[in-house]
């Protein structure tokens, strides 16, 4: 029998056998409650809260709950493999880190603790345009590990071209196109702290390192901190991007191209018109609409209308290995996982984004054997059913 990522169970129950336990929970829902104890409110509020009154995210949730798992029996399950092909990629498992950006507010080594763990594990890492640490950094800290750039569309379209090239210069190979924030949110977390890491320079080093920004900058940014905030601030996201800017970001990469935060069927055919590779059906983790429909329960409609066009990815609510399974279910290709590790991150580094990692794929492995699934490929929406239909 070959090693399965199921093992990690083993590994834990042997350690038990010295007196050694986890020192952070197996059961990733419990992670948010904790660093909500040891951490801050400001750190804490802007990684968890939600748009509005936090309906959207706890909708993600439930979309996910009512659907249920449907085992099946004496399938061959001995030898597994989770491994799948995405965007032309060969990834260990149907996982990749979603962009998180100013990690720097819940641990000092930021995204290059958690660019470490993924490529400890195989899994690629998605780097936010927003990140507290230069993308040539993080991508140092990764060597040849698989690592995708989340763009930002900024309204310069010199920093947005200069961003471009420095993500491909450093090996960044997948670029995926955050559509849904051409405006922050009305987030009453961060609106009661008055809480906006950006104000303080924080989630921005990408700009401020980056040649094209900073031509556009009277003084250093050393020189003039406020002035570079600014700019950024001025820049950072653009309401006025159609679908034909998309022709742009194609002019100027040269790899796959994947949209984040499509919810709409027709959305996501346009995608397939404009020559994208994927899109993400996604709502931001609930921080972008308040009211949104949940991501769960977009996904199936727009895996059915773009499946055969295009690659479908997934987020905003995943917290547990049934969560992918579910997903694979409703018709996505992989997902990405984001708050979980952000906390995992928060409260030990590197190594608690590795627990989170190992833990994720532990229960995706043994959710999948158990159901009847040696692989993610053999599952379908016949292996869910709904509550109340």
């Amino acid at each position: 029998m070959g090693k399965h990522w199921a093992d990690f169970q083993y590994e834990i129950y042997l350690h038990g056998m010295t007196g050694a336990v986890p020192r952070l929970p197996t059961d990733l829902t419990r992670l948010e409650e904790i660093t909500a104890r040891r951490l801050g409110p400001g750190p804490v509020g802007y990684v968890a809260g939600g748009a509005g009154d936090g309906s959207t995210a706890r909708a993600n949730r439930e979309a996910l709950r009512r659907r249920r798992i449907v085992p099946r029996m004496l399938r061959d399950v001995q030898d597994r493999d989770l491994s799948v092909e995405v965007l032309g990629r060969s990834l260990p498992a149907p996982l990749a880190l979603a962009p998180i950006g100013v990690l720097s507010i819940l641990h000092p080594d930021a995204e290059r603790a958690a660019a470490r763990a993924a490529a400890a594990h195989g899994v690629p890492y998605i780097l936010s345009s927003a990140s507290s640490t230069p993308m040539e950094e993080v991508a140092e800290a990764m060597g040849d590990a698989e690592r995708w750039f989340q763009l930002y569309w900024s309204k310069d379209r010199e920093v947005t071209r200069s961003f471009l090239g420095r993500a491909r210069s450093s090996g960044y190979s997948v670029l995926v196109v955050t559509l849904d924030t051409p405006l922050l949110a009305w987030r009453p977390r961060d609106l009661d702290q008055a809480y906006l890491p950006f104000l303080h320079g924080v989630g921005t080093a990408n700009y401020f390192t980056d040649p094209a920004f900073r031509a556009g900058l009277a003084k250093p940014v050393h020189e003039d901190r406020d002035a570079a905030v600014m700019r950024f601030v001025g820049l950072f996201a653009d309401p006025g991007k159609t679908w034909p800017d998309l022709a742009f970001l194609r002019e100027n990469w040269d790899g796959p191209i994947v949209l984040k935060g499509v919810l709409h069927p027709d959305d996501a055919r346009l995608a397939a018109d404009a020559g994208m590779d994927g899109v993400v059906v996604s709502n931001h983790g609930g921080r972008q609409v308040a009211g949104s429909v949940a991501a769960a329960d977009a996904l199936p409609g727009i895996a059915r209308a773009v499946g055969d066009r295009l690659t479908v990815l997934f987020d905003s609510g995943v917290r547990t290995g049934d969560d992918v399974v579910k997903a694979l279910a409703l018709g996505a290709r992989a997902v990405l996982l984001g708050r979980p590790y952000a906390y995992g991150l928060g409260l030990d580094g590197q190594a608690g984004v590795e627990h989170v990692i190992r833990c994720l794929l532990a229960e995706l492995d043994l959710t999948l054997a158990l159901s009847g699934h040696a692989t993610p490929a053999s599952v379908t929406a016949a292996d869910l059913v709904e509550e109340g239909r």
